[in-house]
């Protein structure tokens, strides 16, 4: 057998070195259980065959005055439990749901109770920005935690400010080794890269030096808090060159329309555009289909549908890499080690 690289990482597996949930019944924790909410079936049952670990079964009741039942159908006593529920559309009904399966785990007495929330909403609210506003994202993390959730386990947060607010351990992961592996796969000539606004500079940064590239950033600013930002000017060279724009969300795709038209309009040729959470509205996916993109390439944080799937989109799946920090946050191995930290 060959050494194998786990997809999003920078780990390289040595042979015999893959430790199966199999060899290694119960734990601190107990045996490992997985659960997954309305908004992350297809995910959940991939990173079950990665871990070789059944979905477990739960049933859903919905009543008329909008109340949602939970019942599990089998026990969880004892078990170390991996509640995998991202904060997609319907996006309140998602959240009530994994609160209220996570309060059922607890009291159906398992021994760990781990979030698995690939895209935590929420993200962009934490701080007063403004007078008399709400810092939700410390609201949604006192729910998860008063819930009875012992430990969380997500992937890109907007704003990395946002792990202080909890009081539980986690860990933030990102999807950059996944995306720029494949970029980087591509041999795409003539690149730079193009961080979509001044707050994604640093990463841009990251992402330029792991492809070899130049950076160039997109000046923009939001006026009178219109949904679409007016994009200013572009910080760097892109004459001449093919783009990768990168960002690390989408929902109404109106910042990627002016950042593409700003690109192009300062000579770029194909423009490819990455981000992690495609958290796209209809109006979104119709503003890419009309852009003319060389590629879209995003991860399946959150679900695609098939039909909302455009020619020109690539949807990675981050289930190797949240099923092997399952592995080790079950089994008590270092996941900094998948990223040499």
């Amino acid at each position: 057998m060959k050494p194998e690289k786990i997809p999003g990482t920078k780990y390289v597996r040595k042979p015999g070195s893959h430790i199966l949930l199999a060899d290694r019944p119960g734990g601190p924790f107990g045996n490992i259980s997985l659960f997954c909410g309305s908004a992350s079936h297809d995910l959940a049952e991939e990173i079950g065959e990665y871990l070789k670990v059944r979905v477990g079964k739960y049933s859903r009741v919905v009543f008329s005055n909008e109340n949602i039942f939970i019942r599990l159908n089998e026990s969880v006593r004892g078990q170390d439990v991996y509640l995998v529920q991202t904060m997609g559309t319907p996006l309140h009904d998602n959240i009530m749901e994994m609160l209220i399966m996570v309060d059922t785990l607890k009291r159906d007495s398992a021994a760990r109770i781990n979030v698995v929330i690939p895209y935590l909403s929420y993200s962009r609210s934490d701080k007063k920005d403004q007078p008399r506003v709400g810092i939700a994202a410390r609201l949604l993390a006192n729910m998860i935690e008063v819930a009875g959730t012992d430990r969380y386990i997500t992937i890109d947060l907007h704003a990395g400010q946002i792990q202080g607010f909890y009081n539980i351990p986690g860990d933030v992961l990102t999807a950059f080794h996944l995306i720029s592996d494949y970029v980087n796969d591509l041999h795409i000539p003539d690149l730079v890269v193009v961080s979509a606004d001044l707050g994604f500079a640093k990463k841009g940064r990251n992402w330029a030096e792991r492809l070899g590239a130049p950076h160039a950033i997109i000046e923009k600013r939001r006026v009178d808090n219109k949904e679409r930002p007016e994009a200013l000017s572009i910080i760097g060279d892109v004459e001449g060159k093919n783009v990768l724009l990168v960002d690390d969300e989408v929902l109404t795709a109106g910042s990627a329309v002016n950042a593409v038209e700003a690109i192009r309009s300062y000579g770029a040729r194909d423009v490819y555009f990455a981000f992690t959470h495609p958290l796209m509205t209809d109006i979104g996916y119709e503003r890419l289909a009309a852009l003319g993109l060389k590629e879209i390439i995003c991860t399946n944080t959150l679900p695609v549908p098939a039909e909302k799937q455009l020619p020109n989109m690539t949807v990675l799946s981050v289930a190797p890499l949240l099923a092997e920090v399952i592995l080790r946050s079950h089994a008590g191995r270092s996941v900094g080690e998948l990223f040499d930290e």
